[in-house]
């Protein structure tokens, strides 16, 4: 078994707090169905829609993502499948596809520190 992350993108904020507890309800539905079955090996977290991107050489540090962005990222699981293809099988019932947004299905590679520290 490979573990895989899923990338949540394009997630938006419901109306009001029913449609919100009802979005909720699907999103825990979906995830326990996978945690029933033995592929969840970690929930994740959603993500706010603020932060600090720091890049280049010269680590400027901007501010973002942007919550108007269609491709932030707005949280993550750890899914555990035996290939990329059932990884994504998986993802085709998560509830954000009905908001029109996307799963991002990443193999995580296993990273050995060796010996030292």
């Amino acid at each position: 078994m490979t573990e895989f992350v899923y990338f949540y993108r394009g997630y938006e904020q419901p109306a009001s707090p029913d449609e919100m507890q009802k979005k909720t309800a699907k999103w825990m539905t979906w995830l326990k169905d996978l945690s029933d079955k033995g592929h969840v090996k970690s929930l994740g977290e959603p993500l706010q829609p603020f932060g600090k991107v720091v890049k280049g050489a010269k680590k400027q540090v901007i501010d973002g993502p942007y919550a108007e962005a269609k491709d932030v990222v707005g949280g993550y699981s750890i899914i555990v499948a035996k290939d990329i293809e059932q990884a994504v099988a998986f993802s085709l019932g998560c509830p954000i596809f009905e908001d029109g947004g996307s799963v991002e299905v990443r193999p995580i590679a296993p990273l050995e520190l060796g010996d030292g520290n």
